[in-house]
């Protein structure tokens, strides 16, 4: 299984009082220190739940993972992306569209506003989160830092109410409005609760999903394969949630939070519709 070590930087092979030959002869234009520590970056080390491997000693070699677990690891990181949060308010619409009372609106009708949503949820948070990173406020692009995700998640809450908020300016269905105001209370729910501990923000994502597709079924008429997609995205998210723990990224108990927390906010604020 792999070890999250993006925080581990291993010790010198060298001992602490033993310097190499060529920096005994030459005097160093910048004091020695045992690490440059990075500015504004604070430890989340008793937040993260990846453990640092032993330091290895100099005589031996680094661990190579095996060709099962390098399957696992691409399979989890592409799950991770293709299941960004950012693209579930796309997947929502698009399976609403196909699956509920919607179908029968035009083709140029549904892509116009699946653009729409894409343009309010995915291009502009991403290119915020880019800035972001540019100025320096956030430092991986995939947020796996617990506290530099405050930003982003007042970005995502805001760009969830506001597609709602479009949505019932055009007069769809309340249950569809429902469904992004739902997401925008587990991203409230989920950022509240960042501030101590790292829940899963892809889980609540997913689980939102899960949610919507049985809220369809639920208020019909859905179409006769609504079941299956059910199946299909509940088996998606255990995939997704166990991807997130074989990375290294959550704890199970933070994967079934997120979970709980994405299902029950969505699957309530829908009943409203």
């Amino acid at each position: 299984m792999k070890i999250d070590t993006s925080s581990y930087y291993p010790k010198s092979a060298l001992g602490e009082d033993e310097e190499p030959e060529e920096k005994k002869e030459t005097s160093s234009l910048f004091p020695e220190t045992p690490s440059m520590p990075v500015e504004n970056r604070e430890s989340d080390e008793k937040e993260e739940e990846a453990t640092a491997p032993p330091v290895s000693s100099s005589h031996e070699l680094p661990y190579d993972p095996t060709d099962t677990e390098r399957f696992f690891d691409n399979l989890s990181t592409a799950l991770s992306w293709i299941l960004v949060p950012l693209l579930m308010p796309v997947y929502g619409v698009l399976l609403a569209f196909n699956l509920s009372v919607l179908d029968y609106m035009a083709f140029s009708t549904k892509l116009v506003f699946t653009l729409i949503v894409a343009g309010i949820n995915v291009a502009i948070p991403a290119l915020l989160v880019v800035l972001l990173k540019k100025i320096g406020l956030v430092e991986d692009l995939g947020l796996n830092g617990r506290k530099e995700r405050f930003i982003p998640y007042i970005i995502t809450i805001v760009a969830m109410a506001g597609t709602g908020a479009f949505l019932w300016s055009k007069h769809a269905p309340m249950w569809l409005v429902m469904f992004f105001a739902g997401g925008a209370a587990a991203g409230l729910i989920n950022m509240i609760v960042n501030f101590r501990w790292k829940i899963s923000a892809h889980s609540a994502a997913i689980a939102g999903i899960v949610a919507l597709l049985i809220r369809i079924m639920h208020n019909g008429p859905a179409a006769p394969s609504i079941l299956t997609w059910i199946i299909i995205w509940i088996a998606l998210s255990g995939l997704l949630g166990s991807g997130r723990v074989w990375l290294g990224r959550h704890t199970p108990a933070q994967v079934i939070s997120g979970y709980a927390v994405g299902f029950l906010s969505v699957f309530f604020m829908t009943m409203i519709g």
